[in-house]
């Protein structure tokens, strides 16, 4: 997440999900010249609280998402800059509570609508981010 200063999120590919999700906590609406505005953080590392990031982004939506265990939940829908195997875009993503999660991201399908192909027997066929950002991630720094 480029315009966010986040170097690096692992990341889940899920086609089965509509919509890309983020890990956000500490949500916060307000308003910015009559639009409405939410600020949120987010925990760039996998099961670390460490070096929280905190985000202003305008809110483009709210939706009704079901979960892989069928409960239902309004998120609200941001737009985020990422790099997905290096190529920059810019997408929408719903805010959501993953403490439980695996992932602190999950990619949908909307935003691989956006050129990306996924083979299945494959996994992790990304770039590898450095080293020293593969040993942060994993809690070592």
């Amino acid at each position: 997440m480029p315009s966010a200063n986040v170097p690096w999120i692992k990341t889940k590919i899920d086609t089965g999900a509509r919509s890309s999700a983020v890990h956000a906590f500490d949500l916060e609406r307000f308003e910015r010249d009559g639009d409405p505005w939410v600020r949120f953080s987010i925990h760039p590392w996998q099961s670390s609280d460490d070096d929280a990031v905190v985000l202003e982004r305008p809110v483009v939506d709210e939706r009704v998402v079901r979960s892989s265990n069928g409960h239902s939940e309004t998120r609200l829908v941001v737009e985020l800059e990422l790099v997905l195997a290096r190529r920059r875009l810019t997408t929408e993503v719903t805010l959501s509570r993953r403490d439980e999660m695996g992932f602190r991201m999950l990619i949908g399908r909307e935003t691989l609508r956006h050129g990306f192909l996924v083979d299945p027997a494959e996994s992790y066929l990304g770039p590898r981010p450095k080293l020293h950002l593969r040993r942060r991630n994993r809690g070592r720094a």
